[in-house]
């Protein structure tokens, strides 16, 4: 049987064109040949990723993962290629958040660039990105966190048709280096949307004044300030609301990738913790002798498994989206809340088993451990898209349209569309493939079945039970129903991306063993509302469910999980 989980020492990433493969392997060979000693101290000592970036540079890494083709001088390799950025990112992850992070924010600092039309500033990007340079994301500020509404960057004009910024900025990623920082403001003349400035700075201009680095950690997570910065016309992206849509338009495209750094971070635990606890014996007998700790691992790896399926398949749905197809608005606060709180749920469960061992300075764990819970929360908040993914609820469950069928998108295309996405809003009239589809072909699995009657209630709720004026003005009351309707989109993907994997049944049915469980909490949560009416109390008793008991597909799960006891550990 294939493994289901990412293995440095045996995965090829053939299904890639040759010059993704070689780079691919390349950065695996890069961060192997550090070893795991020197990966660790070099975390511990919070140590700038200066070794990487060279190889970033020498490789020319992020000049052939992040330029589009349009700006690749007729270079063939060189594209934005939401498929192979997606593995490069679980690769990081798998290593270190840090060098997730400096690639992260690079991408997000492209963002209004490549959106841009500014045609002098994409050149500048493309030779800087040539020249092994990274980018930052001037957006969030101590004061406004990432509140696109409202900023104190101000722009003042200037005689010769200028202006000069002045402000600060918190909670910037590679500010320390990075050649262009697009950094949003507005003007200090102008009122409203129309004020609004996106620019480019540069990090080393003495009117660029790095203040500190706001986490110890081998990322450089700045706090800077413009003083008086000179901001020419050549340094203007995006004016007005066109400002405003490439900040939220650059956060759809730009932080899609948490959810693979998130799934290489639990790959990587996953192999340490089941290589320790299979090995070792506690009252004379295997650690994973204990049935709760088999409970523990079974779940940890069909969660697991779970973010890959649902993240792979939603890259097709990103690749294939266009202005009549904008489906990934949905799957991508999915991704950055479900699949990142997922993550955080599978490094617990290990810990819980592994327990002291998590805690070791020369574990892969131990940094897993301290940084798993930094996904979900510092890239914007599960809140924040839980209430994003709530906007397409009705449309989802209870408005199906038709739309051509999308298969596995590994085509070495550009995706072009990330930088065209058109203007903002509208998420209320997104439509949605009937999603009843991918549950009703796989009803031969209880548990499935099972899950897809909590589904269903659902929709019922919707349409019996629907929270009032006042309720739906209560983020509390909501949010178990945005979590409730997220495990049903999760679910659907998860079943998508099975039938084109052909993944076994006894892996599927542990996964939706899970997400039986966790709809059933959720719903008993919602039943605690204290402003859950009669109904809606009712309604959540009701769609309280037990999985099905199957102790020969557990038992069979439980071998694939036992499996990878020693199939992986990084060089010393």
């Amino acid at each position: 049987m294939p493994r289901l989980l990412m293995n440095p020492l045996t995965t090829d990433y053939a299904h890639f064109d040759p010059e993704t493969r070689r780079l691919l392997l390349a950065t695996v060979e890069f961060f192997e040949s550090y070893g795991k000693e020197r990966l660790l101290q070099a975390d511990l000592d919070a140590e700038w990723v200066s070794d990487f970036l060279e190889f970033e540079k020498r490789e020319k890494l992020f000049a052939t993962f992040l330029t589009p083709a349009a700006y690749a001088d007729g270079d063939p390799n060189r594209r934005w290629d939401g498929a192979r950025n997606a593995a490069l990112s679980e690769i990081f992850g798998f290593y270190g958040l840090s060098y997730w992070y400096a690639e992260q924010v690079t991408i997000l600092g492209l963002g209004p660039i490549w959106m841009s039309d500014n045609e002098g500033a994409k050149r500048t990007a493309a030779q800087q990105l040539t020249d092994g340079g990274v980018m930052a994301f001037g957006l969030s500020e101590r004061a406004h966190g990432a509140d696109v509404y409202d900023t104190d960057m101000i722009l003042t004009p200037t005689a010769d048709g200028g202006f000069t910024a002045s402000g600060t900025k918190y909670y910037i990623g590679n500010g320390n280096v990075a050649g262009m920082v697009s950094v949003f403001g507005r003007r200090a003349d102008m009122e409203g949307p129309e004020a609004y400035v996106f620019f480019t700075v540069d990090s080393q201009h003495p009117n660029y004044r790095l203040i500190d680095n706001v986490v110890h950690a081998q990322m450089y997570v700045s706090t800077f300030e413009l003083v008086d910065y000179p901001v020419t016309a050549a340094d203007v992206l995006h004016t007005g609301p066109e400002a405003f849509a490439a900040a939220l338009n650059t956060v759809n495209i730009g932080k899609f990738n948490l959810c693979h750094g998130s799934i290489g971070i639990c790959e990587h635990a996953f192999y340490e913790a089941i290589t320790h606890s299979n090995n070792r014996i506690l009252y004379g007998h295997p650690v994973t002798d204990f049935s709760h700790v088999r409970g523990n691992f079974v779940d940890a790896y069909a969660r697991l498994v779970a973010m890959k399926l649902f993240s792979d398949r939603a890259v097709d749905y990103f690749r294939s989206a266009s202005l009549d197809d904008r489906r990934y608005l949905l799957f991508n606060p999915v991704t950055k809340s479900k699949v990142t709180a997922e993550g955080e749920k599978v490094v617990t469960l290990l810990l819980d088993v592994i327990a002291a061992k998590g805690y070791e300075k020369t574990t892969y764990f131990h940094q897993a451990n301290r940084f798993i819970g930094w996904l979900p929360r510092l890239e914007g908040t599960v809140h924040v898209n839980v209430a994003q993914i709530l906007k397409f609820m009705p449309n989802y469950l209870l408005n199906p349209a038709e739309y051509p069928e999308i298969g596995t998108r590994r085509d070495a295309t550009d995706d072009a569309f990330f930088f065209a996405q058109g203007p903002l809003g509208g998420a209320g009239k997104v439509r949605f493939a009937d999603w009843t589809k991918p549950y009703e072909a796989r009803l031969d699995i209880p548990n499935v079945a099972t899950f897809y009657e909590q589904a269903q209630a659902l929709r019922t709720f919707l349409q019996t039970a629907a929270p009032d004026a006042e309720q739906s003005k209560d983020l509390d009351f909501v949010l178990d129903i945005g979590h409730l309707f997220s495990l049903v989109v999760y679910g659907q993907l998860v079943l998508e991306q099975a039938a084109l994997t052909g993944l076994d049944a006894d892996v599927l049915s542990r996964i939706f063993d899970v997400l039986i469980r966790d709809f059933s909490g959720y719903a008993v949560g919602l039943y605690g509302k204290a402003s859950a009416t009669a109904a809606q109390q009712e309604w959540a008793l009701g769609a309280v469910r037990r999985p099905a008991v199957d102790p020969e597909s557990f038992d069979r799960v439980w071998q694939q999980v036992a499996s990878y006891d020693g199939a992986y550990a990084m060089r010393p």
